[in-house]
Order: structure tokens, then C-alpha cells, then sequence
């Protein structure tokens, strides 16, 4: 019981963060979902760094990472809001903005999981 309440609460700081960035970066300014992108791409930087920090601590207690990785990270991040904002684009026929969002939450959230290990395995 102790663990999932640990991932509850990093889940909802984690989702009311990335509530925060969806309404400062509002999509209608742009056309570009800025907010869900910045969660993606900063949630992968701060899991990179995470998993590096877990595996070099490697006593840290379990629950940390439960709280931090599962429960925050997994919270802050959207797949689901990334797959419905995916389907929008394709529905209005806007094919370029699709592939252009597609591509570069992808391979920047890639990169920065991997930046982001690096940085603390070096």
C-alpha cells in the first residue's frame, strides 16, 4: 500500500506540472502542442538522470525511485495527450505538422533520456 501511495503522489505532482506547462504554453497560440512537447522532452531529460542516479546509488531506496521515476516522471509525461494531439492533425489534414511532431518528440525525447544518463554517468 506504501508504494502505491508513493506513485500516487509522484503521479499527481507530476500531471499537475505538466497541466501547469499545458496552460502557459497553450496549443491555440502556436498551433504546436508546445506543452505536452516541453513535458515530453524535459520528463526523458529528468528520467535519464533519474535512472543514471539510481544506478549509481544503487542503495538508494526503492520507494525513491517509485515516487520519482514511476510515480512523477510517469505523471509528468504524456503519451496520451501525444497520441490524441497526433490524431487531431491527421483528422484536419495537416500531415506536415503531424510528421514534423511526430519525429521531434521522438528523437529529442531519445536524446535527451540519453543526454540525461550521460550527464550523470560521466
Amino acid at each position: 500500500m506504501k508504494n502505491f501511495l508513493l506513485v500516487f503522489l509522484g503521479g499527481g505532482l507530476g500531471s499537475g506540472l505538466r497541466y501547469l506547462l499545458s496552460i502557459v504554453f497553450e496549443a491555440k497560440k502556436t498551433g504546436f502542442p508546445t506543452g505536452t512537447f516541453l513535458a515530453n522532452i524535459l520528463g526523458s531529460l529528468l528520467i535519464g538522470i533519474l535512472l543514471a542516479l539510481f544506478i549509481k546509488n544503487q542503495d538508494w531506496e526503492h520507494q525513491y525511485k517509485l515516487l520519482a521515476v514511476v510515480g512523477f516522471c510517469g505523471g509528468f509525461t504524456t503519451m496520451s495527450s501525444f497520441s490524441m494531439e497526433n490524431i487531431q492533425f491527421l483528422r484536419d489534414g495537416n500531415y506536415s505538422m503531424f510528421a514534423l511532431y511526430l519525429i521531434l518528440t521522438i528523437a529529442v525525447s531519445l536524446l535527451c533520456t540519453f543526454l540525461g544518463f550521460q550527464i550523470i554517468k560521466s
